[in-house]
């Protein structure tokens, strides 16, 4: 469990729930309280009772219920005094979910297979409850998420990056929009490896020297990619009822406070709109694949129409040349060119000329020429 003081002078962090309840409400800035789901499990008490402490209001039971589930999809809620934003991140995840830690009482999502990259896919939910004092974020077991957005906001809190203009979060709901926010981003590196993956099948798809096996693989890419877009999907559902809750907030009595308000407003419309590309990205790749299958099957039918035509030009070729051989093959004694000694070259010429004659037209009529790739 990570705990951060933010305010305009700087950040602190500090691991004690007792003396921050102890302190009560800071007198300048806001609290941003991250932990793993397990740990919020574990010490729910403590966080109760330094919400309690701190904002005079404690997580109602669904609402902790909703933080710590990990098989919740992307939602938002709210009561008079705080709201709750579920929220699925998409990455290229390496460590296991929660429910591979002993002791941990979640249901564990189905395993996936397929190629790594899909195996790899991370959707896990992170959950926000927002006050006017404290942020409280819950996060998988690796929280990766927390400990990136740790370090970039320390950074920021340097000497340099206020002089380069940097600014820190100013509310609580400021600081969960930028972690959504850089949330959203990190599909940028998953959709790179999603991109070359599909891409290589593709090839696979249209070599017409290679014949491609890995169409059970496909499938679950395209089982994933439909998932995916279902978890965008809900992802943009959430943000927008919380764009739609921003809007009726009461107006800020001061000028300072409703620029703040203007400026969270631009922000959750900045994070609705990153939402919206990655589901552009999404259903760009389903569509991808979509066409390769169809593209796949086109070119099969199209070696399998060369492969027909060919055989019927043979045949073709050959037709009348059994009827040649057929019928000098008769059992009869009367026969033109049986007695001679030269028939048989004879009968040879006219089937070669027929067969030449036959390649020539077909020839003409572009029967025998091969589909263009």
């Amino acid at each position: 469990m990570r705990i951060f003081h933010i305010q305009a002078s700087g950040i602190s962090e500090t691991q004690d729930l007792a003396a921050l309840a102890a302190a009560g409400v800071p007198a300048q800035g806001f609290i941003w309280v991250a932990c793993a789901r397990r740990e919020f499990e574990v010490a729910q008490a403590q966080v109760q009772t330094m919400l309690q402490a701190v904002c005079g209001q404690q997580l109602v039971d669904l609402h902790i219920s909703d933080l710590i589930n990990n098989q919740l999809p992307s939602h938002y809620d709210y009561t008079s005094q705080y709201d709750v934003l579920v929220f699925r991140r998409l990455a290229a995840g390496s460590h296991p979910n929660d429910l591979a830690n002993p002791g941990q009482p979640l249901t564990q999502e189905p395993t996936r297979v397929g190629p790594p990259i899909l195996r790899r896919i991370d959707t896990s939910p992170v959950g926000f409850a927002v006050f006017d004092r404290v942020l409280l974020t819950v996060h998988p077991t690796d929280c990766a998420v927390r400990d990136a957005y740790a370090v970039k906001l320390l950074q920021a809190a340097t000497i340099e990056s206020h002089s380069a203009g940097a600014r820190l979060p100013t509310s609580p709901a400021d600081l969960m929009l930028r972690v959504i926010n850089q949330m959203v981003d990190g599909f940028l590196e998953l959709r790179r490896e999603l991109t070359h993956q599909l891409d290589h099948w593709q090839a696979e798809l249209l070599n017409p020297r290679t014949r491609f096996n890995n169409w059970n693989s496909l499938l679950d890419a395209r089982q994933t990619l439909h998932y995916l877009d279902e978890v965008c999907e809900d992802q943009r559902s959430a943000v927008q009822d919380w764009i739609e809750a921003v809007k009726t907030w009461p107006d800020a009595d001061t000028v300072a406070g409703q620029r703040e308000r203007d400026l969270l407003q631009v922000r959750s419309r900045d994070v609705l709109e990153h939402i919206e590309r990655v589901v552009h990205h999404v259903r760009r790749l389903e569509q991808s694949v979509e066409t390769a299958v169809q593209m796949h099957f086109s070119v099969q039918g199209s070696r399998t129409n060369d492969i027909m035509r060919t055989l019927t030009v043979l045949t073709a070729i050959f037709l009348p040349l059994n009827l040649i051989t057929g019928f000098f093959g008769m059992n009869f004694d009367t026969l033109p060119l049986i007695h001679t000694q030269t028939g048989a070259w004879v009968a040879t010429g006219v089937m070669v000329l027929v067969a030449s004659v036959l390649v020539l037209v077909f020839w003409r009529k572009r029967y025998l020429a091969r589909s263009g790739r």
